[in-house]
């Protein structure tokens, strides 16, 4: 399983998002990220979709959180960017070639397909459990205190 890029994106204009006062402009978190803006308005435009940020219209414009930091999972960011599929997809490999079981005799998933999902199930709890809340905190913990005072500072153009 790979995650595209947008997703590292998206996750990041989400904690950054925590500590802006006003709207930031797109243009504004492409430029702090040092990405292309036509690419992250396309990550941007897929969190409005899925209810995770708004945008304002306007000379004030820009795009906020919908809700608290601690409501937005990690997954909710993957889901919104890469979408819901999952990650592992049983085509039944065991019932083709020479010595194909037959359908009826396939009445569980295979062990393969039932790791995978397993996997697939451990993975997306995984990311459920962390909040961009909890990115933020550690974004404070590992970069210090003031990393994410100086962004909002710059956001906002001081």
């Amino acid at each position: 399983m790979k995650l595209s890029g947008g997703v590292e994106w998206a996750l990041h204009c989400c904690v950054v998002l925590t500590v802006a006062a006003e709207p930031v402009p797109a243009a504004r978190l492409a430029e702090l990220h040092d990405v292309s803006p036509t690419y992250l308005a396309k990550q941007l435009q897929a969190l409005s979709r899925a209810g995770l940020i708004r945008s304002a219209q306007g000379k004030a414009g820009g795009y906020t959180l919908t809700r608290a930091p601690a409501s937005i999972t990690v997954l909710d960011v993957v889901e919104a960017v890469d979408g819901t599929s999952a990650t592992f997809t049983c085509t039944e490999i065991r019932q083709r070639g020479p010595l194909a079981t037959p359908p009826e005799q396939c009445t569980a998933p295979c062990p393969i397909a039932r790791v995978m999902i397993e996997g697939d199930r451990a993975w997306r709890a995984s990311l459920r459990g962390v909040t961009i809340a909890d990115l933020a905190a550690d974004v404070a913990r590992t970069s210090g205190p003031e990393a994410l005072p100086r962004v909002a500072a710059w956001m906002a153009g001081e």
